[in-house]
């Protein structure tokens, strides 16, 4: 959820209901205003309990008769116009600054530093998307087609082998199928395994593609732009995870699946887990609750907490 143009039209239409078919002498009715905008019009997309926290904190600050008081501002510079007068309203919002700073949002100054560097990377993106795509194949040159098979071959020789579901069943059984980061584990390798299915037919179909046995379809175009790119393809991103580039999601592919395998194959629990490696990290998190409550008889969920300690690494 996000706020959007659709949520501040709803309030503004609400608001001015409010004020023109309301009793002068009664004055404003702050709770109702709080509760439609904080609760209703914004708040009902929250799901967060704590953004929901958020909203209305910002609703007690700022809906209540302090907002006419002289010299309030919602952040430096941030004032409302002492005025009727359009053109000076029009003026007062030609002053304000034309990038906003993130602590007008409550936001650490490095979420600027996180939003250039996503413009930054977009822009980038936007330059490799128009380059040409036909790859000179004059005096000898390798053509952008027999660049990409090369990558294709590369890459279908370093993918881990498939999951073998017979043999995941029976090692699950043998750890207890039933306990929660087995249950857990489950979940991920299924995932992971969708990963390699789809890395393993897109290379696949994109080598018959190039050789002319099939069409190529925009799926696949996508994928073949992404590999002579040097970027993760479209497809491989929807069934997996953000990356910078393609070596590094290959390799975080591989360091996962590999994870996977020794906690399955092996005879207990691993005693350090890659926590960034799972698709589920909340989901791990829970179930280690789970386990140490089950573990102990008498014990709540909800009175085990986790507690995070810095010390030396493990080598």
């Amino acid at each position: 959820y996000e706020f959007n143009q659709s949520d501040l039209s709803a309030s503004v239409e609400f608001l001015q209901k409010y004020f023109y078919s309301g009793d002068v002498k009664k004055g404003i009715t702050w709770s109702t205003i709080r509760y439609m905008i904080c609760e209703v019009m914004y708040g009902g997309r929250i799901t967060d309990d704590f953004d929901r926290r958020l909203m209305n904190t910002y609703g007690t600050l700022w809906f209540e008769n302090t907002i006419f008081n002289t010299g309030f501002a919602f952040f430096d510079g941030y004032s409302i116009p002492n005025t009727r007068s359009l053109p000076e309203v029009t003026q007062h919002i030609n002053q304000l600054a034309r990038d906003d700073k993130p602590e007008v949002f409550g936001l650490h100054a490095n979420a600027d530093i996180s939003y250039r560097g996503q413009q930054a990377k977009a822009a980038l993106s936007t330059i490799l998307s128009v380059q040409p795509k036909d790859g000179g194949g004059g005096a000898g040159g390798e053509t952008r087609e027999d660049v990409v098979l090369k990558v294709t071959h590369d890459l279908a020789s370093k993918l881990p082998p498939d999951f073998n579901p017979k043999e995941v069943k029976q090692n699950l059984q043998r750890h207890g199928p039933r306990r929660p980061l087995i249950i857990f584990l489950r979940q991920e390798i299924e995932r992971m395994q969708k990963v390699i299915t789809t890395v393993r037919r897109s290379l696949k179909d994109l080598q018959l593609a190039i050789a002319g046995t099939i069409i190529m379809n925009e799926a696949l175009r996508q994928t073949l732009d992404a590999l002579f790119d040097g970027t993760v393809p479209p497809p491989w991103l929807g069934v997996s995870w953000a990356a910078s580039g393609l070596s590094f999601w290959f390799a975080e592919l591989v360091k996962r699946a590999e994870q996977f395998d020794n906690w399955l194959c092996g005879s207990g629990a691993p005693k350090v887990f890659w926590l960034t490696g799972f698709f589920n990290p909340q989901g791990f998190l829970t179930a280690m609750r789970q386990e140490t409550t089950r573990a102990h008889q008498g014990w709540s969920l909800d009175s085990v907490v986790l507690k995070t300690e810095v010390g030396l690494p493990i080598l």
